[in-house]
């Protein structure tokens, strides 16, 4: 088995994801909130999102925001790290974030 070294693994990136995860008290306030879009999701390099709810507590989101490089998704972490303290409490709290790296994907 052969493993990629970085710069390898970043030619075959097909897209970087940001993923939050926060608490939320109302799904119908933080979604009026997220569609909002406070920090401009399109210009940010955002190409795509999708939006989950766990199974088990409805008081947590998880979002995916997809880019096309990780300079955009670092980026629009920074600009949320700067807008996130000034969100009231009844729309988010305890915001958690991963960048991670799609290097496959299918339909099956």
């Amino acid at each position: 088995m052969r493993y990629l070294r970085q710069e390898e693994l970043q030619k075959v990136t097909l897209m970087t994801i940001l993923q939050i995860e926060h608490t939320i008290s109302s799904y119908e306030i933080w979604k009026k909130a997220f569609d909002n879009d406070p920090i401009n999701r399109k210009k940010s390099g955002v190409k795509r999102y999708q939006i989950y709810r766990l199974n088990d507590n409805p008081h947590c989101v998880v979002i995916d925001l997809y880019f096309g490089n990780v300079e955009d998704t670092q980026n629009t972490l920074k600009a949320l790290q700067k807008f996130w303290p000034n969100v009231p409490s009844n729309i988010m709290t305890n915001p958690k974030t991963r960048i991670l790296d799609v290097v496959e994907s299918m339909d099956i």
